[in-house]
């Protein structure tokens, strides 16, 4: 757990209301994995082609994890005033902080997956009567 200091009071998440939690809600989501993780690879992209490079999301579900992430100051939104507008979204300095830690994730979970699958397989086998 982190010290307390002036600036920054200590949190811990294993507390039920302790407020970093809804943080680890917001970007322990799947869908927010892979946006910051996209943005952290690609840089600075516009909403359709954030869609078109995680594939599966819905408008739906990219609009509402693009807002979290804007709220909790981890996407940075840039509106340029053009005919069409044109909305540019990239990854504030908070945002590139949880970069490594996001990818290391998701590369776990590819070099991993197919131990999880064996993992899986046989925990089904195991619980059939």
């Amino acid at each position: 757990m982190p010290e307390t200091t002036a600036d920054a009071p200590a949190f811990n998440a294993f507390s039920a209301h302790c407020p970093s939690r809804r943080l680890l809600d917001t970007i322990g989501d799947k869908w927010a994995s892979l946006t910051i993780a996209a943005l952290g690879v690609h840089g600075e992209l516009r909403y359709s082609q954030l869609a078109s490079t995680i594939e599966g999301v819905s408008q739906k579900m990219l609009t509402q994890t693009l807002r979290n992430l804007e709220r909790d100051g981890i996407v940075d939104r840039r509106v340029t005033p053009t005919v069409p507008i044109r909305v540019d979204y990239s990854l504030t300095e908070l945002g590139r902080s949880l970069l490594a830690v996001v990818c290391a994730l998701k590369d776990w979970a590819e070099v991993h997956m197919p131990q999880v699958d064996a993992a899986r397989a046989a925990y089904d086998a195991a619980a059939r009567p």
